[in-house]
């Protein structure tokens, strides 16, 4: 009798984490770059190995992306960056965890292209700020994705520019996501 009760509580648990993972998706290769316009230059600077993982039920996401992943064109613009103004071995990531609500068409994995807005905290360089940014979700034969675009201001997270290369460096940060999902196992 004990073995049955111990049984059946082993497939319970088991049958809840699994369909509780079902309504997770996750990528380690989400695509994210930035680009910055400047009177004297533009810069650009991208990774593929950003961290998402997203609850379709919940409505819920998070990121987190390590500052030293992104790539530049110029190694020394990525020095520069790393060491200079991302300071990323005293802050090495940067994160956003939020929600985009509910939506039964996404929870349920129904084939369609879905726009909703991500609300939620985006820390860069220790500095955590609240955000809400459009974001197009897809669902596509089993498959998840997300994309977005946002502006992000250098000053607002605690990122100083010298006055020496303001013409340099924009203000305000282009910033592109794209996340390609799988299911979370």
């Amino acid at each position: 009798m004990k073995f049955n009760t111990i049984l059946t509580i082993i497939l319970l648990a088991a049958c809840t984490s699994l369909s509780m993972a079902q309504d997770r998706y996750l990528t380690r290769s989400g695509s994210v770059k930035f680009f910055s316009t400047a009177p004297l230059e533009d810069i650009e600077a991208h990774t593929n190995k950003a961290l998402s993982i997203i609850d379709i039920k919940k409505g819920e996401v998070a990121v987190d992306i390590l500052i030293k992943s992104f790539e530049f064109e110029k190694k020394l613009m990525q020095e520069h960056f790393n060491e200079n103004y991302m300071e990323s071995d005293k802050y090495s990531k940067a994160t956003f965890k939020g929600n985009y609500g509910s939506n039964e068409n996404i929870a349920n994995m129904v084939d369609g292209t879905y726009d909703v807005v991500a609300k939620g905290d985006l820390t860069i360089h220790g500095v955590k700020k609240a955000i809400e940014t459009p974001v197009t979700i897809t669902v596509s034969g089993g498959k998840l994705s997300a994309n977005m675009v946002f502006m992000a201001n250098v000053k607002e997270f605690g990122i100083k520019i010298p006055k020496v290369v303001v013409r340099n460096i924009a203000e305000e940060v282009e910033v592109t996501a794209s996340f390609e999902y799988e299911p979370y196992k």
